[in-house]
């Protein structure tokens, strides 16, 4: 898959002759198993889609078995859609990962998989990402059940970039080598790259599957085993895949998945004495709690893939109407919910007025509803606690005299839907600038000069990413390497490639996922040197 920003993927999912939301509407009535929907002056009732796939894995995989928790415990996991529990799933404690370890530990100690060759390890993940193809209408179907994506996005962008992923990583597994070092004296000096060991990786709930290929691939590249702990909001497409790999012929134990909460299992994962190395994504204040408890047990390396502020930014020569869909696409893809989201979008005093007023036209456009519904753009926040957070926050907004442009209520009295929502007149000191959100809301910033919009965009404890929209190339080259920010999209927003690193500076984290960058995360470096006798040369 050649790099590409994901709406391009998605472009022939989102048809503009679907009913469009207005701006006062955005209600709807609850009328049993019905959900009414009001576009404009006219109403069509739908019936909430049922998924047409089965959940048939609830419980921990765990040395190849699926198996209850220790404790017997279940929790729920629901539809954003309703509210509604979708299944029970395992709850995972302290001795299920104590188990999951342990299988984890014998089968990089004693299995087959750290011996295997790599040629033998890279088939088993290029047959894998055969049978993720091969299931990716339940994949995504239990994708957007879980989360609340829309359907198109699961089917059409992520499965295809997982399968992407594993193929990528695949290739890479008979490419991981050492050096043959000159030294000083009769000395013969290799290094050797080795699997750094049992591998703890904890993903988030909003790109839940994508998450899981960012960790899992390189560390079973580099002949790892791995003890993953699935969000506990969207378990359910770990633990289908978790089947894949077995079927793909994963030995038992290379791969464990434990659903828990954070607390609990996660809090275990990271302070486990027999975990080699910890790889989490999630929020930098979580991310403080898991580097603290690795640094407190056996001092773990930690990767961290953390919470982002990211600024986009618009310059006077931009195309407005480019730069206005852009700029909407970098903010709202997958409901907001995106680390690199563009929440903080400044644009030249020149040409800010009609950029406003373009930006809340489109997001009056965008279509709420149904995430299996084809043509619509955003579904539900993924539960309750994401959606009362996002609420907090326009709320906020409007306590500190932004001007709210449309938007910024629920849509409807039934699961987690929120109007799309701009705000204009933004300051940087407003919390909706400074803070991650993490939900469909728009922050439209004012600026006058290149020096000023750099300074600013730099003055924030995040650096994941950022966005330049312009047609000087003098002007992007001189911001994008003035940006703090790990990486930086020129004229294009959430390009993402197996090939291309990513991860944060400041607060957003350390290390980077994806791309050859990665492999360093899930390896040794050993030097061996041996005396030479009487070499013919040195």
């Amino acid at each position: 898959m050649a790099a590409r920003r994901v709406s391009s993927l998605l472009s022939r999912s989102f048809s503009a002759s679907s009913p469009f939301l207005s701006r006062s509407q955005g209600r709807n009535l609850n009328n049993g198993s019905r959900i009414v929907w009001r576009f404009g002056t006219s109403s069509a009732a739908e019936e909430v889609i049922s998924p047409s796939v089965q959940v048939s894995y609830t419980k921990l995989l765990i040395d190849g078995n699926f198996v209850d928790a220790a404790s017997g415990k279940t929790f729920p996991t629901r539809d954003p859609r309703t509210g509604e529990v979708i299944a029970h799933v395992a709850e995972g404690d302290v001795e299920d990962i104590n188990r999951a370890v342990k299988a984890a530990r014998k089968a990089f100690d004693e299995g087959p998989w750290p011996k295997m060759t790599a040629y033998e390890r890279s088939r088993v993940m290029l047959r894998f990402a055969d049978l993720v193809e091969k299931h990716s209408e339940e994949l995504a179907a239990l994708e957007s059940w879980d989360n609340g994506k829309t359907y198109e996005q699961a089917l059409t962008a992520e499965i295809p970039m997982v399968a992407r992923l594993f193929r990528y990583y695949a290739g890479w597994a008979d490419k991981i080598h050492g050096l043959t070092v000159p030294a000083d004296g009769n000395y013969h000096v290799q290094t050797l790259h080795e699997p750094i060991g049992v591998a703890g990786q904890i993903i988030p709930w909003n790109f839940p599957l994508l998450m899981f290929a960012w960790k899992v691939g390189p560390a079973l590249a580099c002949g790892n085993t791995i003890v993953l702990k699935t969000a506990e909001q969207t378990p359910l497409t770990a633990f289908y895949v978790g089947k894949l790999f077995l079927e793909a012929g994963l030995p038992p134990g290379v791969l464990n998945i434990v659903s828990g909460f954070g607390a609990t299992a996660g809090a275990s994962l990271a302070s486990h004495m027999d975990v080699d190395k910890l790889a989490f994504t999630g929020s930098t204040d979580t991310g403080k709690v898991i580097l603290g408890l690795a640094a407190n047990s056996n001092l773990k390396p930690v990767t961290l893939e953390l919470g982002g502020k990211s600024p986009f930014i618009v310059f006077e020569d931009a195309d407005i109407d480019k730069a206005v869909e852009l700029a909407h696409f970098a903010l709202f893809f997958n409901q907001g919910q995106c680390c690199c989201a563009g929440s903080r979008t400044y644009v030249h005093e020149k040409v800010y007025d009609e950029f406003v007023e373009k930006a809340k036209a489109r997001a009056l456009k965008r279509v709420v509803g149904d995430p299996f519904k084809k043509g619509i753009e955003q579904g539900p926040q993924v539960d309750s606690k994401q959606f009362e957070k996002v609420m907090k926050y326009i709320r906020s907004g409007v306590e500190s005299n932004a001007t709210l442009e449309c938007g910024g209520g629920q849509v409807g009295d039934r699961g987690y839907f929120i109007q799309p929502t701009v705000f204009s007149n933004v300051k940087d000191d407003m919390l909706i600038a400074q803070d991650e959100i993490f939900g469909p809301v728009q922050s439209i910033l004012k600026f006058s000069d290149v020096d000023e919009v750099i300074k600013r965009a730099n003055d924030t404890r995040y650096g994941l990413a950022a966005g330049v929209f312009t047609k000087s190339l003098d002007t992007a080259n001189r911001v994008s390497r003035a940006l703090k920010a790990g990486t930086v999209w020129v004229n294009c927003f959430d390009v993402f490639d197996a090939a291309i690193p990513f991860g944060g500076y400041k607060m957003s984290g350390n290390g980077r996922e994806k791309g050859i960058y990665s492999l360093n995360n899930y390896l040794q470096v050993k030097a061996v040197v041996t005396p030479l006798n009487n070499p013919a040369w040195i």
